[in-house]
């Protein structure tokens, strides 16, 4: 038993030490911004994207640049053919090499190639159009990734507003306790004149405890809601929780905003950039059909020494390519190719209806957001009035304990239901405007 009371004794310390020994750092919310803007990881994810994109953007450079390359070979033989083909290259043929038996059995032969080569192509009409639809895929990434960023922005805003929320309830809260306190206090002196009976004491008692467990959830809400902002910001948040140094505004500015969907939206330019690379795909396919016309060239040195150059040699050609039939692989290819851009062309169709849904809607909630504030703010006045009233006649002793302690409950639950109410429409304010970019 002894065991069990100091467990639950070092519980009650640890939860009552929760806040002081943690740094308290003050934070703005244009600071965040530019911490999240350059911390933040799914921006830093969304860059890797684009830079993957734009890499297999600048691979279809080959199509205008030459590749070239350089080897060195080193070979020793008896083969009639390698043997005599060496000799040749390295020109050191002599009328005696045409003698048949020298011919059919020589002797080891060792051969050193150096060898520069050059290809570059002319006309490849396919991958003129598959670098066009490299640079379409980029630019969908760029512009997804602004996206990104105007997203985190309403993260950031939402998380900065809830910590605010957060520490406003807190303080609501401090100031139902110091009430609920300074009642019990007054309660118990009756009590103790034998005014009222143990029953009131009671309830007083555990209306105190209500807001005590009330206080320290409030404060847990404070901490989650820093951690994720922290998240956010990509920031080791252990032993500190943040302060917003402007508090939560308890009025809302009232304005009108387009209902009309945005095709200048980033999020819909990029769906419509990835509709074209998927079209330019397509025509890639289609393009396969035509002939390839490449240049090549090379330039060669021989010796039968390591790295000697005593004989030289080039070539140089063009080669015209024509794949007539592959087997079925190219009609599948387009086959493939169609099926993928009409699923794009559907698939933006899709977002965009749902995107207008998701607008109308918001539309909605921002107009019912209004009318809670205003009927929250309503009921705050009239429970602070009715409590102002109770608690001048309870004094008198003309009301009971149990109506004082309802209309307590009932102002200090108005008042966070009309901070809430508040926070609900400032944030959907802010989600319109993201949603109208």
């Amino acid at each position: 038993m002894k065991k069990i009371n100091l467990i639950l004794l070092l519980g009650i310390l640890s939860i009552s030490t929760i806040g002081f020994g943690q740094d308290t750092v003050a934070i703005s919310k244009k600071d965040i911004w530019l911490k999240a803007t350059d911390k933040n990881l799914q921006i830093k994810i969304s860059n890797q994207d684009f830079k993957s994109a734009q890499a297999d953007y600048r691979q279809s450079n080959s199509l205008f640049l030459p590749s070239i390359s350089a080897s060195h070979t080193a070979i020793s033989t008896t083969n009639p053919l390698m043997a005599f083909g060496s000799k040749l290259n390295q020109e050191i043929l002599t009328a005696s090499d045409f003698d048949p038996n020298l011919l059919n059995n020589p002797a080891r032969t060792k051969n050193f190639a150096t060898k520069f080569e050059i290809l570059q192509p002319l006309l490849n009409v396919d991958g003129i159009y598959g670098r066009q639809a490299a640079k379409a895929k980029m630019h969908a990434y760029a512009l997804q990734t602004e996206r990104t960023k105007e997203y985190l922005e309403l993260e950031v805003n939402k998380a900065f507003m809830e910590l605010q929320l957060g520490y406003k309830a807190v303080k609501v809260l401090e100031k139902a306790n110091r009430t609920g306190d300074a009642n019990l206090k007054l309660i118990q002196n009756y009590f103790k004149q034998g005014i009222l009976q143990k029953t009131d004491l009671l309830s007083v008692q555990v209306r105190v405890n209500e807001i005590e467990n009330q206080l320290q959830y409030a404060k847990s809400n404070v901490q989650n809601a820093s951690d994720y902002l922290a998240f956010l910001l990509n920031e080791d948040n252990t032993n500190k929780v943040y302060k917003p140094i402007e508090e939560l505004e308890n009025v809302i500015a009232l304005e009108s905003i387009n209902n009309a969907l945005s095709n200048d939206r980033k999020d819909i330019q990029a769906m419509d950039k990835s509709s074209e690379a998927y079209a330019k795909m397509l025509q890639s396919s289609k393009m396969n059909f035509l002939p390839r016309l490449n240049a090549f060239g090379s330039y060669e040195l021989y010796d039968d020494t390591l790295f000697g150059t005593t004989a030289k040699g080039y070539l140089v050609g063009a080669q015209l390519s024509w794949s007539l039939f592959d087997g079925y692989k190219s009609i599948g290819k387009i086959e493939k190719a169609k099926a993928e851009f009409k699923k794009s062309e559907i698939e933006t169709q899709q977002y965009k209806a749902k995107s207008q849904l998701e607008l109308n809607k918001t539309n909605r909630q921002l107009k019912d957001a209004e009318n809670k504030v205003n009927l929250s703010k309503l009921a705050l006045e009239q429970s602070q009035e009715a409590y102002r009233i109770r608690s001048n006649r309870f004094t008198q002793g003309l009301e009971k304990t149990t109506d004082l302690l309802q209309s307590e409950t009932l102002m200090f639950q108005k008042e966070l239901e009309f901070l809430q109410a508040v926070f609900e429409y400032n944030f959907t304010q802010n989600y319109l405007h993201f949603l109208t970019k």
